[in-house]
């Protein structure tokens, strides 16, 4: 999730009105945005069977989010069981970022399943292997040219990481952009549950990645307050400041380095596989792998078992960063045996289906009809003030924003983006 502070204290809060075209670095942007396009996906998809986006579970697998204390809830989640075919598997968690991230996040949640597509019917496992890393760029580079073309949906300075894992039989296929995460359970040779990385978190300060990023004329540099944290700057403005180095959206960094190519791999799955969980970096801030993995293999049902990680997650950022505010955080748990509790399970813990369902729903904060409701920003640059009081990684801040999307009033750790661009006529002129 996204919020904004500021690095400069000349920094000017400025308003725009609804509906006023705006030229952003030569490129004209209306300011007046719309969810009605969310309601529209949301009534069409809810429909289809064997797909999930809310708190709850599948045939072989549970999701559960928790939003945190920065605001809207910006992460998004799916499990999508018989996806194009029987025994295909499409799972995906997706953490958005900037005023409109949640809205991108949703957005590249229903759309990004639809785009990925593999030609069936191919036996030989290397053109298997061929066929579904062409789909994944394929639909990865679809779904960006969607959203810098939305007409209601501003993607300038908004955004979305991506982890989205295709099972298909005993392969499983992984694309990701961002910091979202992906790994694996498996049995080691002493019958001891490990965990293994599936993915690569794309921060800027990885070498290939911050290569291509000053090749393109970005800067990468992090914050004296947070030197841990690389960032990704326009080349003429301490901003945005992106936290990755490869994301859906954010626009006014695609010319400077930020990419939206996801890194692929293929992976045979054993029989000392056992689950796959996809996670926000909320939780990977928090827990370490092995910790998720002891979570999950302890989890009193396998259908709690993604809720019991955001709980755990919940009570390290307590005990971590007790002056912090907490991240939203997603996890999807897919078991690879493709079994799950049945409804006796709950019953012996006094516990029914429906509960769990009803509990899930309310403590996750899921209720999508009610979000798109929130009157959406326009593009701005926030005034912010630095408490002079600051210490360590605690930063205070007072956030101007007459569009109610501050996202930092208090003290904040590790936050996607630091601040919205300026753009003046010297920077338009160059």
């Amino acid at each position: 999730m996204g919020c904004c502070i500021s690095t400069s204290s000349h920094s000017t809060c400025s308003s725009m009105s609804e509906g006023e075209v705006v030229t952003m670095c030569g490129v004209q942007k209306r300011t007046r945005t719309t969810s009605s396009y969310h309601m529209n996906t949301l009534q069409q998809m809810t429909s289809i069977p064997n797909r999930i986006f809310t708190n709850g579970k599948s045939q072989s697998s549970c999701i559960y989010t928790q939003q945190g204390r920065k605001g809207v809830n910006q992460d998004a989640m799916i499990v999508w069981e018989d996806f194009m075919e029987e025994g295909l598997t499409f799972c995906g968690v997706f953490d958005g970022h900037g005023p409109q991230g949640h809205l991108v996040a949703r957005k590249v949640r229903d759309t990004l399943p639809l785009k990925s597509d593999c030609d069936e019917g191919i036996e030989d496992k290397d053109k298997v292997d061929s066929l579904w890393k062409e789909a994944f760029l394929k639909s990865y580079k679809s779904m960006d040219k969607e959203l810098r073309s939305h007409p209601s949906l501003d993607c300038f300075c908004s955004g979305s990481t991506a982890v989205t894992i295709v099972k298909q039989g005993s392969n499983l296929f992984m694309g990701s952009i961002g910091d979202s995460r992906a790994i694996m359970a498996s049995n080691d040779s002493n019958n001891s549950l490990v965990a293994i990385q599936l993915t690569v978190d794309l921060k800027p300060d990885l070498p290939r990645e911050a290569e291509r990023i000053k090749r393109c004329k970005g800067r990468v540099f992090a914050l004296q307050d947070e030197p841990e944290v690389s960032r990704v700057w326009l080349p003429f403005d301490d901003a945005p400041g992106l936290a990755m180095a490869r994301a859906f959206g954010d626009f006014c960094l695609k010319e400077y380095g930020v990419i939206s190519i996801p890194e692929f791999s293929h992976r045979i799955i054993t029989e000392k596989d056992k689950f796959i969980v996809l996670a926000s970096d909320g939780v990977w801030d928090v827990l370490s792998n092995e910790e998720v993995i002891e979570i999950v293999s302890s989890s009193p049902t396998r259908s709690t078992a993604a809720r019991t990680v955001v709980d755990s997650a919940a009570r390290e950022w307590r005990n971590k960063y007790p002056t912090s505010r907490m991240d939203d955080c997603a996890v999807v748990c897919l078991f690879l045996d493709g079994k799950m509790d049945s409804e006796s399970d709950y019953e012996e813990q006094g516990v029914s289906s429906a509960t769990l369902q009803s509990d899930c729903n309310q403590s996750g904060n899921v209720n999508e009809s009610d979000d798109v409701q929130i009157c959406e920003p326009s593009l701005q640059r926030n005034f912010t003030v630095r408490s002079s009081e600051e210490k360590n990684d605690e930063v205070g801040v007072v956030v101007c924003d007459d569009h109610g999307w501050s996202g930092l009033e208090g003290v904040t750790r590790v936050n996607s983006l630091v601040q919205l661009p300026r753009f003046s006529e010297e920077t338009l002129g160059e």
